[in-house]
């Protein structure tokens, strides 16, 4: 009987993609009905074809990324749209881990301007050329509290965000607000004071989220309710929160995602990776104009 009801859960099961067999899929291609997962669709006047017979099995006609479905924001439709959200968190993670197992690593990846103060040179910090660090100290966590909360935030606002945007455009705006955020905050704290975290990429997330949800008509109040909570905490002085990475890196998010759902279709790529180019440069400025106060 075990047996039987096996092989009759088998036969109902759905069959694999014919270029990625395990994935399953009930969707076949139009012409030679092989089965196709979301990667392989191509979009045709009837349903999805497969990139073999869309190229004719000549190499001939346009490729496969060029009929795909698209996102809201020009993005491509995705097998796995949380992916990119998954592997920010397991970086994270892996830091973290790597923080608990050597604590004196985390002096090597945390954001500060310069040590000693002035009137001696830097020797360490952004001043003393460890660029680096704007990027590193996204992904450093010292407390529980801190990476857990980070962590359920990225996943609950990140994974909607990249299936909306598409990965690339996705990236972008999480990189440029967390870089933006790191910016401000090197600007305008101590030189000595250390910041950390994901907090600066996080906003941005929140802010493009924000915008998408205005742009789609939804209603804004679960949003903006968070982002009130999430600000009272931010300048809350007991908490010891860097409020220039929160407020720089929404700025930029906001920014962004506007430029990457409402970006014109005839120049849309153009559009969105300049305004991502604009901010950088601004938060590029930002950080020579610092670096010269204290150097």
């Amino acid at each position: 009987m075990e047996q039987a009801a096996g092989s009759a859960q088998d036969a109902h099961s759905a069959p694999g993609c014919y270029r990625h067999p395990d994935r399953e899929t009930g969707v076949r291609c139009t012409r030679c009905e092989r089965p196709i997962c979301p990667e392989c669709m191509v979009s045709a006047s009837v349903g999805f074809q497969c990139p073999d017979c869309v190229r004719g099995g000549t190499g001939e006609g346009p490729a496969p990324q060029a009929s795909r479905p698209r996102t809201l924001a020009g993005g491509t439709v995705t097998a796995d749209p949380r992916l990119l959200t998954k592997i920010l968190i397991g970086i994270n993670l892996a830091m973290f881990v790597a923080i608990k197992a050597d604590p004196s690593f985390l002096y090597d990846v945390v954001l500060f301007g310069g040590w000693p103060e002035q009137p001696s040179m830097p020797s360490a910090g952004v001043a003393g050329g460890e660029w680096y660090r704007f990027v590193s100290s996204m992904f450093a966590h010292e407390q529980y509290w801190h990476i857990g909360f980070n962590m359920l935030s990225l996943w609950w606002v990140g994974g909607p965000l990249e299936a909306a945007l598409g990965r690339a455009r996705y990236l972008a705006v999480y990189f440029v607000s967390g870089l933006a955020g790191g910016a401000l905050t090197y600007l305008l704290t101590a030189p000595t004071v250390p910041s950390l975290g994901a907090s600066g990429a996080l906003y941005g997330l929140f802010g493009a989220t924000a915008v998408l949800m205005r742009r789609l008509n939804y209603d804004m109040r679960p949003v903006v309710a968070l982002l009130v909570i999430n600000l009272i905490f931010t300048f809350n002085g007991s908490l010891h929160i860097a409020w220039q990475a929160h407020i720089g890196g929404l700025v930029a998010g906001v920014v962004t995602g506007y430029a990457m759902v409402h970006a014109p279709r005839e120049h849309r790529t153009l559009v969105q990776y300049g305004t991502c180019a604009v901010v950088l440069a601004l938060a590029l400025a930002l950080a020579l104009i610092r670096t010269a106060q204290l150097t």
